[in-house]
């Protein structure tokens, strides 16, 4: 299994755009082999906004992220954020 998982700050008057970038990253891996799930989430202690994607392993994940990728490759991430994402790419040990 392998898993990415994003953390977002947005800036609270983009909120919504982040919310609706990180819909169409998970709905252009949704249905596709290689995919277990993936989840757009709300810490419910902070700001923070995060995206979950559970592949069945690295591979699928490198064959369906470029999609994903492709789904938000216009929208301005540095606009919309107060941090840069932390990105962590994790393998179950």
């Amino acid at each position: 299994m392998f898993t990415l998982m994003s953390i977002h700050h947005p800036r609270p008057e983009h909120r919504d755009a982040l919310i609706a970038s990180m819909h169409r990253y998970g709905d252009a891996l949704r249905g596709r082999e290689g995919l277990i799930s993936v989840h757009t989430l709300a810490d419910d202690d902070s700001d923070r906004l995060v995206g979950l994607a559970i592949f069945v392993d690295r591979e699928a994940y490198e064959r369906l992220a470029p999609a994903a990728r492709a789904a938000v490759a216009e929208d301005p991430f540095e606009v919309w954020e107060e941090h840069p994402i932390d990105g962590l790419r994790l393998t179950e040990v």
